[in-house]
């Protein structure tokens, strides 16, 4: 018998979420490029970040981040960006500055969103960050997950790639959280940047594999199972089409090794171009695999965070009880929605959300 995913009452519990990971500054030069633009507009994200805000901005729900800032001038904007998104900002680490940043700094990460046949681009100026250097001891899990309580802990695979004391204190986190009853989220989003430099695929399988085994709910596509996992997918899947049979088959391989995964799910894109994707999702919850509708020819503004917000979607329907079908509907609406704002967070309400999972269309509201 299969079993299923418990969550945590509400009442019992201060946080609906809590994610650990990184926020960085993002800089984005709007209809521009990195290289020849005069101005940036700033905005905060992070992997594991943007589904926090997501759940508290666009869903209402109770959410808090984990993660370590220098305190500086730059980390306290990023905490400004961080509870205007209304995230609680009571366990950030504050790590202090030296001036210059020798010892600690924050992340910053510029990003083109891409257009046509010109693919999204970004590049990353995160080395020695402060939560890069994060260390098992340095947050009191004991006083989120028992005296605070949360139903869930979201983390991801670039948290992970951070460092090496980073996936320390990411199993760190997961263990004190499954003792406490909180459900474990894991999203093994493989960044092949953030790996190069420390052992490429070979360390992300170990670090990733190590990790797995702690979690309840695992998100992924098929570069992540691959590059993060080390399955053989081969000729299975493609980013150019949306092959539910062969994702199928995938999750069903996972599940099969990892017998403590209770939901398994994927958002699925075919690129036509930087600005046009086939969108949709799957998902392998209660022994059976559930399909979404399907998104042809979605036009994209921004497609950064899209995967994010699928993410936070499903979540959402698990914390309030949707059904599977109903949950993934949410997923690959709210990611539909997400990528057609700019920014990694997104700028979605629970109406728009609720409208377009119910077969809802884009016509003016007024």
């Amino acid at each position: 018998m299969v079993e299923m995913l418990v969550v945590p009452t509400a009442k019992d519990c201060r946080w609906d979420l809590v994610a650990l990971g990184e926020v960085m500054l993002r800089l984005d030069p709007g209809e521009g490029r990195i290289a020849t633009t005069r101005t940036f507009q700033t905005w905060e994200g992070g992997g594991e970040y943007n589904v926090a805000r997501s759940l508290r901005k666009c869903f209402g729900l109770r959410t808090s981040v984990v993660t370590a800032l220098a305190d500086n001038p730059i980390g306290r904007l990023v905490e400004d960006l961080i509870l205007q998104g209304g995230v609680d900002v009571s366990h950030i680490h504050w790590v202090p500055y030296d001036g210059i940043g020798r010892e600690a700094r924050n992340g910053l990460t510029f990003t083109e969103r891409g257009f046509g046949v010109r693919g999204a681009l970004g590049c990353s100026d995160r080395g020695h960050t402060a939560v890069s250097q994060l260390r098992t001891g340095d947050i009191d899990w004991e006083q989120i997950f028992l005296f605070e309580r949360a139903r869930w802990l979201h983390c991801g695979g670039i948290f992970t790639a951070l460092s090496e004391t980073t996936a320390e204190v990411a199993g760190e986190a997961m263990r004190a959280a499954r003792a406490a009853g909180t459900v474990v989220s894991y999203d093994l989003n493989y960044r092949p940047s953030l790996w190069k430099g420390i052992g490429g695929t070979e360390r992300a399988v170990s670090v990733n594999r190590s990790l797995v085994s702690l979690v309840d709910v695992l998100f992924g596509n098929e570069e992540d199972f691959a590059a993060a996992l080390g399955f053989d997918v081969g000729g299975d899947a493609s980013f150019s089409r949306l092959d539910n049979a062969a994702y199928s088959a995938m999750l069903g391989r996972v599940v099969a090794e990892y017998p403590n995964l209770r939901v398994v799910a994927t958002s699925l894109r075919a690129v036509h171009s930087a600005t046009q994707n086939d969108w949709s999702g799957i998902c392998w919850a209660g022994g059976g695999v559930t399909e979404s509708v399907v998104y042809p020819g979605l036009e994209i503004l921004d497609r950064v965070g899209g995967g994010d917000s699928f993410a936070s979607g499903l979540i959402f329907g698990f914390l309030t009880g949707l059904e599977v079908q109903e949950a993934l509907a949410y997923a690959v609406a709210h990611g539909a929605l997400a990528m057609t704002t700019p920014g990694d967070t997104s700028m979605a309400t629970l109406a728009e959300v609720r409208r377009l999972a119910t077969g809802g269309n884009a016509r003016i509201e007024r």
